[in-house]
């Protein structure tokens, strides 16, 4: 299995989702539209402005009716992982290259996105009813496209972070018994290093104590104030850390197991996918995807070719 991104679900339906998912199905604590003003987000970027992006008649025709209807794309986003979905300064807005995103796809086929703040592992359960598109950081997996659809648009790996120094020289090999932070539902935790403090137990040493919290910003500020060992996150999340704290972390190890991020979309909505999986090859071939990955600095994630359903890792 591919390890690298967020929420790990084994589910055919959205009622078995509701009942695995890992902190349960809380709706959106906070609702923030994805606004097109030109003002710098917290990271220095620019705002997107979704008006620099013609509509498609022709993919607006081949909506289902349940989207041809609506002015907006409602959209699911866990806004706390700096920079790919986070909060501006005003603690209300999201941003990030997921929301420039959601934009650029609404703007395609004539319509506004609307950026819900989520809890991660609310996300999933609600395609479909509450939310038209889920663009979280999601790694396409296995299980989740037992549950989902996916579009791909994203390749992200797993990276370690330590504090600057390593003061606890901490290694790859010597996790056992450390405490080791990250984000609540992600593949970070489960099954990576969930199946690393196993593997310590079977060998007579020490578990890893987890230390799981619900947003990433949160597991960030604990590695910096030295109450965790480690921190363990998919790569742009890493990266961005270690750029907004002021040298005070670096990297353990390198990246691994990359793999391809989805837009996720209700598993009977065939025809949407069809649509998002077209609108976001729209985007790459018109340079519209590369520049929001430029404006965020993550174009070293940028994928060729969108595709819906790519076979999962």
């Amino acid at each position: 299995m591919q390890i690298s991104s967020r929420l790990t679900v084994r589910l055919a339906t959205v009622a078995a989702v509701a009942a695995l998912a890992l902190t349960g199905c809380t709706t959106a604590s906070q609702d923030g539209g994805a606004n097109s003003g030109s003002t710098a987000g917290a990271s220095g970027a620019a705002a997107f402005d979704p008006t620099t992006v013609a509509k498609d008649d022709a993919l607006i025709a081949m909506l289902p009716a349940s989207i041809k209807d609506k002015a907006t794309i409602e959209v699911g986003s866990d806004t706390s992982y700096e920079p790919a979905e986070f909060l501006d300064k005003d603690g209300q807005t999201p941003i990030g290259y997921d929301v420039d995103f959601a934009k650029a796809i609404a703007a395609t086929l004539g319509k506004k996105a609307v950026v819900h703040t989520a809890d991660f592992s609310s996300i999933l359960p609600k395609l479909g009813t509450v939310y038209d598109l889920g663009i979280s950081s999601f790694t396409i997996n296995p299980e989740r496209s037992k549950a989902v659809n996916f579009v791909s648009y994203f390749n992200a790996g797993v990276l370690w972070a330590v504090q600057k120094g390593n003061p606890n020289k901490i290694t790859m090999d010597n996790l056992c018994g450390k405490k080791v932070g990250v984000q609540t539902g992600t593949v970070e935790e489960d099954p990576d290093v969930k199946d690393r403090s196993a593997k310590c137990v079977a060998d007579g040493k020490p578990a890893i104590e987890i230390v799981s919290l619900k947003n990433q910003t949160d597991v960030t500020t604990r590695l910096v104030g030295g109450t965790i060992d480690a921190m363990s996150a998919d790569t742009p999340i890493i990266n961005n850390a270690l750029a907004k704290t002021n040298g005070q972390l670096e990297v353990l190890g390198t990246t691994y197991d990359a793999a391809e991020q989805g837009i996720a979309i209700a598993k009977d909505d065939v025809a949407f996918s069809q649509v998002i999986e077209k609108v976001m090859n729209k985007l790459i071939a018109d340079g519209t995807y590369k520049k929001i990955l430029a404006t965020w600095n993550n174009t070293d994630g940028g994928i060729q070719k969108a595709v819906l359903n790519p076979t999962a890792g």
